[in-house]
């Protein structure tokens, strides 16, 4: 095996450092007693963590986005596997174009898709509901849940599905006990990909929030308009510790090798 030279250790290190850096900083930030943005020289408060419940908007902007990225990742799911499936297995007139349209919410700018739903969703008379977000999400969100899907499909072994059939299994026990799970690994990480793009999302959701479906991200950006103070930078030091604490089980108990590359259990 090949060991990295100097070179690729410098650029590997350098990387990280430019990665890793901005969220120290932020970490850092959140913990400062001083009432504007500065690092803390003088020892650390949790003044700004504390400052948080007495903004309740924050909080329930934290569970709007849980909602809908949970939800608008779900119901991508719901569309994505078959997709995924009929794609993988079939050859059919149409079949690239189907996919570059399913794929296409890539290549638009979300300030465009932003105001285009806005356009629709007010004519439709559905303008700053949470349906419209959730609609929004779920277009936005599902080609990031069908590549995955699909790359698990396409390398997903199809001489278990005929053992399957020859020994008389349905079509709903097929999906169900056989191609499922083969393909599962797929799925868990299309829909943390779909969730993680919808939780983040700000460009095109700013555009459709409305008092009361307003997204975490939105709120953020709404308040940093108007207030310079480090309370936005505890409420990102709250979410960095969910987010690292999500992964930590979700590693204990399932395996990042398994939702991340498509590993199978390898002893774990």
């Amino acid at each position: 095996m090949r060991r990295n030279g100097p070179l690729a250790l410098i650029f590997h290190t350098i990387f990280v450092i430019v990665m890793v850096a901005p969220i120290l900083v932020v970490c850092l930030v959140a913990f400062t007693p001083e009432g504007y943005l500065s690092l803390p020289t003088n020892g650390f408060s949790l003044r700004w963590f504390r400052t948080i419940a007495n903004y309740p908007e924050f909080i329930h902007a934290f569970w709007v986005s849980l909602g809908l990225g949970a939800l608008s990742s779900f119901v991508a799911l719901l569309f994505a596997v078959p997709a995924a499936l009929a794609i993988a297995r079939y050859r059919f007139r149409g079949r690239d174009a189907l996919a570059a349209l399913f794929l296409s919410p890539l290549m638009i700018p979300h300030v465009v898709l932003g105001i285009a739903f806005l356009r629709f969703f007010t004519s439709a008379g559905m303008g700053g509901s949470f349906a419209a977000l959730i609609i929004a999400h779920v277009i936005i969100v599902f080609p990031f849940a069908l590549r995955l899907t699909l790359a698990a499909a396409i390398g997903m072994d199809l001489s278990v599905e005929m053992a399957a059939v020859s020994l008389g299994a349905g079509g709903w026990t097929l999906f169900r006990r056989v191609t499922l799970p083969l393909i599962l690994p797929g799925v868990i990480s299309g829909w943390a990909l779909a969730f993680i793009q919808s939780f983040d999302d700000l460009t095109m959701t700013v555009f459709l929030a409305a008092p009361g479906t307003e997204t975490l991200p939105v709120r953020m950006f709404l308040y940093i308009q108007d207030n310079i103070d480090p309370l936005v930078t505890s409420v990102s030091a709250c979410v960095i510790a969910i987010t690292m604490t999500a992964l930590i089980l979700l590693d204990r108990f399932y395996g990042l090798d398994r939702v991340l590359a498509g590993k199978g259990d390898t002893g774990r």
